[in-house]
């Protein structure tokens, strides 16, 4: 089932960029076509993906001014068949303010994506680590929301917040919106706290969660500066064989997308 995904958390540092750029490569090494949506003006997943993104014309930013097309921003990645990328930098810190007198300014990523998602199997969205309207319009964008999850002492700080806002989005613009699930991040087997977050989060959203648990990996934290993916970088390290088990439970869910979704998650 084709479907868009929103990569988000509110806290940053949790894993986020690392998950989208990782995931989005193993879903396309599986035969799957996919596009990243780069939505942080910091940019890291654009350059994650080995992409000058300070020499850019084109990007998601003047997508969504409506000033390019989709096929004009795309960028094929290379070594990864069937894996485009529509790049982001700075410039898109502007966007901010240049949608606020837009109309349906929620809802500019959302058109850009009225055909694409037809291209493609998997759209991911790197969100930034804010609740902006940059955020919202991933949200609005997208068939679902996953939420990745560091297990250290403040993980949970924020995750409060940031179902509250899916659901609200979910009840008041995109009642198709859904939870992909939470995958946890840069797990340590050697201390308990790891296993005392993990448990805890299940405790509450066990439904939601993904077996999956993704190890802190000393090559999972070089691979960006080489602009590789994982599989690319380190291919035998426990960091690609993670995202690629990862990579194998979302694309086996289930998810009836064509029908209006339920409360996601108590808030």
């Amino acid at each position: 089932m084709k479907r868009i995904i929103a990569v988000t958390n509110q806290k940053g540092g949790v894993g986020k960029t690392t998950t989208n750029i990782n995931l989005a490569t193993c879903l396309a090494q599986a035969g799957k076509s996919v596009l990243v949506a780069d939505m942080d003006p910091q940019g890291n997943t654009t350059s994650g993906f080995g992409v000058d993104k300070h020499s850019l014309e084109k990007s998601i930013y003047t997508l969504l001014l409506g000033e390019s097309y989709l096929e004009e921003v795309a960028l094929k990645i290379e070594n990864i068949e069937g894996l485009h990328l529509l790049p982001a930098n700075i410039d898109l810190s502007g966007a901010e303010i240049e949608l606020i007198d837009m109309p349906n300014r929620e809802f500019r990523l959302r058109d850009v994506f009225s055909h694409a998602k037809y291209l493609y199997d998997y759209i991911l969205i790197d969100c930034p680590p804010s609740l902006n309207l940059l955020t919202l319009n991933a949200l609005c964008a997208s068939d679902t929301v996953l939420v990745p999850i560091q297990c250290e002492y403040y993980a949970l700080e924020g995750l409060t917040q940031l179902m509250h806002t899916i659901n609200l989005v979910h009840r008041k613009l995109n009642p198709r919106l859904a939870l992909e699930g939470v995958v946890f991040t840069m797990y340590d087997a050697r201390t308990n706290l790891s296993a005392q977050v993990v448990d805890e989060v299940k405790s509450h959203l066990e439904e939601h969660t993904y077996k999956t648990i993704i190890p802190r990996n000393v090559r999972l934290s070089e691979a960006p500066s080489h602009g590789l993916p994982i599989t690319l970088y380190a291919p035998t390290s426990k960091g690609a064989e993670a995202y690629e088990q990862l990579a194998r439970e979302v694309m086996a869910k289930d998810f009836l997308a064509e029908e209006p979704q339920k409360e996601l998650v108590q808030s």
